[in-house]
């Protein structure tokens, strides 16, 4: 399944601030001697779960290659 590569370029730049949002979250409540573990570990999670589909869909904007 091929989508646009508009459409993915403009999922990359929302995937892209929702990840640099996450990162500054986690940066505010790791500073944060009161912050509760668990949110923190969920949102690092969200993170990595970006993280990766950032990737994929970098990914999907290579053009394939003949063998």
């Amino acid at each position: 399944m091929h989508q646009d590569p508009a459409e993915i370029t403009r999922q990359l730049i929302e995937l892209r601030i929702e990840h640099r949002d996450l990162d500054a979250a986690i940066g505010r409540l790791s500073a944060d001697n009161a912050s509760d573990e668990l949110q923190l570990k969920r949102l690092k999670k969200r993170k990595l779960r970006l993280k990766d589909m950032i990737a994929y869909l970098e990914n999907q904007l290579i053009p394939d290659q003949p063998a």
